[in-house]
């Protein structure tokens, strides 16, 4: 677990930088393709353009006791909302999620990491793509989203390795904050549903083989961010999991069930 205590160690770091308070928040530049110019100095931090009373509300909903979360604890229009946040492909081009699945009758898996430099991320990647081909041959459209800058996703998709089409760049969290994703020092490194990573210590030391810190979004901050699973049909959420803690990721069994009793038109 050594490359998880680096990352606590980043966040101790003298040239971490500190967290800004509610009054010195900056909306992100919404430049059409991803630029380090006009990057915030905290992406992770400056989620989406909000006020500061919707940036306390989320520190209150990601900070909350544990649930069980399922796609009933989500609005029916979860997709519309998430279909006009921007990302970027791995290659750096802006794009909507809208755009990313038939929101007729397509299924999509969306898997958000919790960043790029994540070694546990770096596991649940390589799961993921060892399961493309059965999302595949059941025509799921597979959705893999991390925080930090497209720069760093290549990173994981170079070293790993994992498919660049099938891999998405959140610098700013925006599709974390519309689905109210957990973050917080306490989640990441001390929630008890972090220990399940030990279970698969085998699997984390295969998937690590190439890993390089470098892939850690340039604001320490972001590691503090916890990801999720969810799985849609056209607009409707079928499934829904919000992780609890860092390596606390979705059965990716139940993900499949979920795709597979889907008919596909």
């Amino acid at each position: 677990m050594a490359l998880i205590s680096a990352q606590i160690l980043t966040l101790k770091s003298p040239s971490t930088p500190s967290l800004p308070s509610h009054s010195s928040l900056i909306a992100p530049s919404q430049s059409p393709s991803f630029s380090p110019l006009n990057t915030p100095h905290s992406p992770s931090l400056f989620c989406s353009p909000k006020s500061t009373t919707q940036y306390s509300s989320r520190r209150l909903v990601v900070s909350r006791a544990s649930t069980n979360t399922s796609a009933l604890d989500f609005s029916p229009s979860i997709c519309e909302v998430l279909g006009d946040v921007s990302i970027f492909t791995a290659a750096g081009d802006s794009v909507q999620f809208k755009d990313l699945w038939d929101l007729n009758e397509g299924v999509a898996v969306v898997a958000l990491l919790r960043h790029f430099g994540c070694p546990c991320c770096w596991e649940l990647a390589s799961a993921l793509k060892e399961s493309k081909a059965r999302f595949d041959s059941a025509g799921v459209k597979l959705i893999a989203v991390g925080v930090g800058s497209p720069d760093k996703a290549r990173i994981l998709a170079e070293r790993l390795p994992f498919p660049m089409d099938s891999l998405y760049a959140d610098p700013y969290c925006k599709a974390y904050d519309v689905l109210g994703l957990y973050f917080g020092l306490g989640r990441t490194f001390f929630n008890p549903a972090s220990a399940k990573v030990f279970s698969r210590f085998e699997a984390l030391q295969k998937a690590v083989k190439n890993y390089t810190i470098e892939a850690t979004p340039d604001d320490r901050s972001s590691v503090l961010q916890q990801g999720g699973m969810f799985v849609f049909k056209g607009k409707q959420l079928l499934y829904a999991r919000k992780d609890e803690g860092t390596g606390d990721h979705a059965p990716l069994d139940d993900v499949l069930d979920v795709c597979c009793k889907v008919p596909v038109s």
